[in-house]
């Protein structure tokens, strides 16, 4: 098959966009390659397409769970064999879906960095028949970008397992010094990069200083049709904000990572079938949502840099049509912005205070705990110590960083039932055993395939079957795993936080000093840059361009810095049009305010007597109380 036959059989596409096909080829041919492509403009195409084409596995790490496992839903529904290993699954799932990958006709792995911090997963894949290795949201391997994750670093180590495979980078956005990176982190044999403008013709760019930020929300939310994102620092605002528009007869609702995650699910899928208009949130969403016909993105706050703006605000207009992405300024987001970056660095003391209430939290034993995957509740954790949520985030953030402890998001994983023992000693145990007979009957005829692998079961759906309540449901799974005849692994939605290495006595940690002020540094400089682009008047599009080195950049006309330099010209023209008529008419004659006024072809009404007034000031038209000329 060729890659246009694979990309009309599993996608129905005719043809490729711009730039995909060229990667493709470059993957073919064996060629590292890092591909820089706006959000929305079909990234995983490059690596799915060509995965398709060849034998074997393709390898994709992905730092978004969320986003894998829609990945993998979406290839499944094509027809195509894919898995993902996620943070909650038990070692013996993990075991099974590591056998199907060497053994089976799985096409896709996707799985986060941190699993590359596993033995075991690293010796399974040694044994894989790779034909390619995707890295998406690439930026994250390189300390200057904006989303820096030090399992990201990791990823090398493919690449000494399987040396002679191609590595395909993935990013949305990277400054030039994020690119270099990126190739020298993932060890590029030569430079390769493909790269597209980040110039979006049809999406107007506005940053408008406001004292009062929701009635500037209101007025773009009522006078822009179409779907809309409002993006907001914190959970409590994206409720607060959600109430104020409802009240105003815009329909909205509010989403944040501290929701439940079918919840979550419903509200995105309800804003993604226009059911609801507005989606008010934090920066947890948006990633890997393919909606194309948001017509505006609102900023309530300054993200805390360009590379962040610009990917939230690309989710708007995707399909090319006009588009705005506003962002609501005030003097004040300079002292937050300020007063994050102090949060964003927790002292060394601080960052060990943390570990040892890791450590207590968890009741672990100096010297023991390595490998251990706990469940990981961050707002009980802080409440318990007592610890700001912030300053905790980043502190584990550099604890992760000098391989102390993981830290996964949460992720949502149905229960799973797998039987453990052959057919005849199930049957045997159903013979001897009539009260779970009916029951595992009922089970093996809802599900099929829980004698291979884990299979996901609805315990609602097997009470409603059998005739008893969930948890009567769940106290006999529970007792068939007692008989050893079952694994059952309840269903779980909580981020999991891993101990990389054994407990170690804080006094004797170490912590990177140098490195966490290097992070310092690059941090100031994002938050210079998107402070710039707030309050300096120069095209918005010129701005954002030139940050990703586009440095040829033309003005859009589109963005509010055009559409106000555009006003102040036609203002001007304006005022000397009406000037030239009024001296023209004026000429030889005498005429009161009424005739002089509807004289003049030019401007409104205001504006011919504002002209008017300026004449007199300036001693060129008189008057006598009646008429005026010249």
């Amino acid at each position: 098959m060729t890659i246009y036959e694979i990309l009309k059989k599993y996608w129905n596409y005719d043809s490729f966009r711009p730039l995909q096909e060229d990667i493709i080829q470059s993957v073919l041919e064996k060629k590292d390659s890092l591909a820089l492509m706006p959000t929305g403009g079909g990234k995983s195409i490059c690596f799915q397409v060509p995965a398709m084409l060849q034998s074997g596995i393709c390898i994709v790490v992905s730092p978004l769970i969320a986003l894998m496992k829609d990945q993998v839903e979406n290839l499944k529904a094509r027809g195509i064999n894919a898995v993902s290993i996620v943070s909650g699954m038990s070692k013996r799932e993990i075991d099974i879906l590591l056998d199907n990958c060497i053994y089976g006709k799985i096409k896709f792995l996707y799985l986060s960095p941190e699993r590359l911090l596993s033995p075991i997963v690293k010796e399974r894949i040694r044994h894989m028949n790779v034909n390619l290795i995707a890295v998406d949201e690439a930026h994250c391997i390189s300390q200057w970008g904006y989303d820096f994750r030090p399992p990201y670093l990791r990823i090398t180590e493919l690449r000494e397992l399987h040396p002679l495979v191609p590595i395909l980078a993935l990013t949305a956005t990277a400054t030039v010094r994020v690119i270099e990176d990126i190739q020298n982190k993932l060890a590029f044999r030569s430079p390769n990069v493909f790269s597209k403008s980040f110039k979006r013709n049809n999406l107007s760019y506005v940053v408008s200083h406001e004292e009062n930020k929701i009635r500037k929300l209101l007025s773009v939310a009522k006078n822009i049709e179409g779907t809309g994102i409002v993006y907001v620092r914190n959970r409590r605002q994206t409720q607060e904000i959600s109430k104020i528009l409802n009240s105003a007869g815009i329909e909205s609702d509010y989403y944040h990572a501290g929701l439940e995650t079918p919840e979550r699910s419903m509200k995105q899928q309800a804003w993604m079938k226009n059911q609801k208009r507005v989606i008010v949130a934090t920066n947890a969403f948006g990633m890997g949502i393919d909606k194309p016909d948001v017509r505006f993105v609102v900023h309530m706050d300054i993200p805390e840099s360009m590379e962040a703006y610009y990917q939230e605000a690309g989710r708007a207009g995707r399909d090319d049509k006009k588009s705005y992405a506003v962002m609501l300024y005030h003097v004040s987001d300079r002292d937050l912005l300020e007063k994050r970056l102090e949060l964003s660095f927790p002292t060394v003391q601080e960052i060990r205070n943390v570990y040892q209430c890791l450590g207590n939290y968890y009741q672990i034993a100096h010297g023991s705990g390595e490998g251990l995957v706990l469940e990981f509740d961050i707002g009980d954790f802080c409440s318990r110590f007592k610890l700001d949520a912030i300053k905790t985030i980043n502190a584990l953030k550099y604890l992760e960083h000098d391989e102390y402890v993981t830290v996964s998001e949460s992720v949502y994983l149905p229960s799973r039932v797998q039987i453990i023992v052959p057919p005849e000693d199930l049957y045997r145990f159903q013979i001897q055993n009539a009260f779970y007979d009916s029951f595992i009957k009922t089970l093996l005829r809802s599900y099929g395939g829980m004698f291979d692998i884990f299979t996901s079961i609805q315990e609602y759906d097997v009470a409603k079957r059998v005739g008893k309540t969930r948890q009567e449901v769940t106290d006999i799974l529970n007792k068939l795993q007692d008989y050893k005849l079952i694994s059952y692994l309840p269903q779980t939605d909580k981020p999991q936080l891993q101990f990389i290495k054994a407990r170690a006595v804080t006094d004797n940690m170490y912590l990177d000093v140098k490195y966490m002020n290097e992070r310092k540094v690059i941090m100031e400089e994002h938050i210079r840059s998107i402070l710039h682009y707030a309050e300096t008047k120069v095209c918005r599009n010129i701005m954002l361009l030139q940050y990703f080195n586009e440095l040829n950049a033309t003005k859009c006309g589109i963005c509010d810095v055009c559409l106000e330099e555009k006003r102040q010209a036609n203002s001007a023209g304006l005022t000397d049009r009406i000037t030239y008529e009024l001296i023209d008419v004026l000429a030889g004659q005498h005429l009161n305010l009424e005739d002089l006024i509807s004289s003049i072809q030019s401007g409104n009404e205001k504006e011919r007597i504002e002209v008017l007034r300026n004449l007199m000031d300036a001693g060129k038209v008189k008057t006598d109380s009646d008429k005026y000329y010249l």
